[in-house]
């Protein structure tokens, strides 16, 4: 059975998510994508790592990515698929609403840059605008 995660409770991750690296991190919107996206230097990744596997739990890699669920699946096919390097996190996959975060290390060796976005299953399209927009606005962009 697929359990909800009411309004507040997403509210309430997201923010706590935009709000965990004060004054490191920087969001903006990636239309690209449709996430919110902020760019770090590597001496700061173990810091912004270790708060996204508290808040998302431990992610997965191009190693171990074929075990992960469908719709974890699906949304790494949306971003284009996952590379050697490059991490992805997600909330709760049993969720109706999951909170996903793609970790992706530049050619450079020296920037990370991480994108959040939500995931909904079963929600009409004009729905997904609405959140879409609620979303943005938690992180404050």
């Amino acid at each position: 059975m697929v359990k909800n995660l009411n309004n507040s409770e997403l509210e309430n991750v997201c923010r706590e998510l935009a709000g965990a690296f004060p004054g490191i991190l920087s969001w903006q919107w990636d239309n690209r994508f449709e996430t919110v996206l902020a760019e770090f230097g590597v001496d700061i990744k173990d810091r912004v790592r270790a708060t996204l596997e508290h808040y998302l739990g431990s992610p997965w890699d191009s190693s171990s990515i074929a075990k992960a669920p469908d719709i974890v699946q699906v949304i790494i096919g949306h971003l284009g698929g996952l590379m050697s390097g490059q991490l992805f996190f997600a909330s709760d996959h049993s969720l109706k609403t999951i909170i996903f975060c793609a970790w992706w290390p530049w050619g450079d060796g020296k920037t990370i840059s991480i994108r959040f976005g939500p995931a909904y299953r079963n929600l009409p399209d004009p729905r997904k605008t609405e959140h879409a927009k609620q979303f943005r606005g938690w992180f404050g962009v």
